[in-house]
């Protein structure tokens, strides 16, 4: 691989690594959480929060990496006191990993969402009815269920903060070494004279892991299938 990539190319991949796993693991929770809100519960400000989750399809990349800059740079109305005690997100990794889990997250949640609302509600009510508490009965008859959704989300989620750019230069930008991911990378080498080889093949790694990360999805998804049905 070393031979095969530059030095600043499999810096470039292991970076986008990182960066995807962290954005995946820290916005699993909140992401079922609000998937299971979405789906189970009826309040007021549903919509918007619908809304609000979808917002990231929708908003141009740079719109919402300049929103992340407003809010968690070093000046801005939350980065400000974040600062005061040490955690910095503006031009750092963490930055990225922040940019990709926010554009990642609708996809997650939308994944986790529809296996939640394929599992009949009368499972759980019946569970209830036997005196489990609301958490007993999601951990232990909504979350086995729906645990191939899960991770579809999670694999999706992660293919997306994979490729993710727009945003994560907008609020990084495109530091070697610091803030570089796989897409920033493609984009340097072909701002070069004779950077098409690597760029290409950096390419075809983006395109392996993001077909990968469909097929296991799909596969995923036909499994949360079989299991409603069997059940």
């Amino acid at each position: 691989m070393t031979d095969w990539l530059t030095p600043e190319a499999w810096q470039a991949v292991r970076l986008s690594l990182e960066v995807s796993l962290w954005a995946v693991a820290a916005s699993l929770p909140l992401g079922i959480l609000v998937a299971y809100a979405l789906a189970r519960w009826r309040f007021p400000g549903h919509g918007l929060l619908n809304g609000l989750v979808h917002l990231p399809l929708v908003l141009p990349p740079v719109v919402t990496g300049y929103l992340l800059l407003l809010t968690f740079g070093r000046r801005g109305w939350v980065g400000q006191w974040l600062d005061q005690i040490g955690i910095v997100f503006a031009f750092r990794w963490t930055g990225a990993a922040l940019a990709a889990a926010i554009m990642a997250f609708p996809l997650m949640v939308r994944a986790i969402r529809l296996a939640i609302e394929a599992v009949d509600p009368r499972l759980e009510q019946a569970a209830s009815t036997l005196g489990a508490p609301r958490l007993w009965v999601f951990l232990t008859v909504t979350l086995p269920l729906i645990l191939p959704g899960i991770l579809a989300g999670a694999i999706l989620a992660f293919a997306k903060a994979m490729g993710e750019f727009g945003a994560t230069i907008t609020f990084v930008s495109n530091i070697p070494g610091q803030t570089q991911t796989l897409p920033s990378a493609i984009y340097a080498f072909l701002q070069v004279p004779g950077g098409e080889a690597a760029a290409a093949r950096l390419v075809l790694i983006a395109v392996a892991v993001a077909m990968a990360a469909l097929f296991l999805s799909e596969w995923l998804s036909r499994l949360i299938a079989r299991r409603i049905r069997g059940a």
